[in-house]
């Protein structure tokens, strides 16, 4: 178990730098989108971002450890992509099409990881973390139905 808490501590680094990445470009991604719903949904999603971090924080001291972030590479290459992807359509009928598919990418990276994390924090018998992480875990779920349902509309 002290390997599974170690790789859990590890993987919930990543989410805390994760989501200290997503509340610094949904902001730019929301000033982009012309659709006030998307905006909106955008909009909803940072104030979740925020907090998530204040989350995170309960997480890692409900295992008596001290919050860190740790660079998370998958999501450092998804937010870039994400940029490119607004820049190279900015001027487009598409951006908001672009937008929800940048968003989207991130939102399934978000849920596989939470979903793992709340997995282990079972086996770890932390109730506490299960509990914070399942509420991440059905908030980015629900971040994403609202994005599907966008594409689908706008």
């Amino acid at each position: 178990m002290k390997e599974l808490k170690r790789l859990f501590l590890e993987e919930l680094a990543d989410m805390y730098d994760s989501e200290r990445r997503i509340v610094e470009t949904l902001p730019s991604l929301i000033k982009t989108a012309t659709s006030r719903k998307l905006q909106r949904a955008l909009q909803r999603h940072l104030q979740e971002a925020r907090g998530h971090l204040a989350q995170i924080k309960r997480v890692f001291a409900a295992l008596d450890e001290t919050p860190i972030a740790k660079k998370c590479p998958a999501m450092a290459g998804l937010i870039e992509e994400a940029l490119a992807i607004v820049r190279q359509n900015k001027k487009s009928p598409l951006i908001n099409a672009a937008i929800i598919s940048a968003a989207q990418k991130i939102e399934y990276y978000e849920i596989a990881s939470y979903g793992i994390l709340h997995l282990w924090a079972g086996m770890l018998e932390s109730e506490q973390a299960s509990n914070i992480l399942q509420q991440i875990l059905d908030e980015e779920k629900e971040t994403d139905h609202i994005l599907n349902h966008l594409a689908l509309s706008i």
